[in-house]
């Protein structure tokens, strides 16, 4: 059996553009990438905060230090700058991998630079 489970999550990123007639996907600053362990052309699900629109697209990769959170092609229409959104990739794994597994978590600030890493997220409390 195999779990899909979390593998990376970039939390609270800032949208500095949304693309309408660029090929679609979503570029992320190469550095978010590298940090998180996602890769271009990986799938990933995005959730935009300010608004609860959710979509699924590709990673691209953006110049790395840019700061780049672009929404491109129609999922432009779920998201605009300013917006905060949380990128996640997810993978599947089986009961054996699950033991040693943690995922790959990045927090930044609104100018997208992080600001620490984590491998759980804390438990929430009552």
């Amino acid at each position: 059996m195999h779990l899909n489970m979390l593998k990376a999550k970039i939390h609270r990123a800032t949208v500095t553009h949304a693309e309408l007639h660029y090929e679609g996907s979503i570029a992320i600053d190469g550095l978010l990438l590298d940090a998180s362990g996602i890769r271009e052309y990986e799938q990933i699900h995005a959730w935009n905060i300010n608004n609860g629109q959710r979509f699924v697209t590709y990673a691209l990769r953006a110049e790395e230090g840019s700061g780049i959170i672009s929404v491109n092609g129609s999922a432009a229409h779920r998201a605009q700058p300013g917006d905060l959104v949380i990128i996640a990739a997810f993978v599947g794994l089986s009961e054996a991998e699950l033991a040693a597994y943690k995922p790959d978590l990045v927090y930044v600030d609104r100018d997208n630079k992080i600001t620490h890493t984590n491998h759980s997220i804390p438990k929430q409390a009552a």
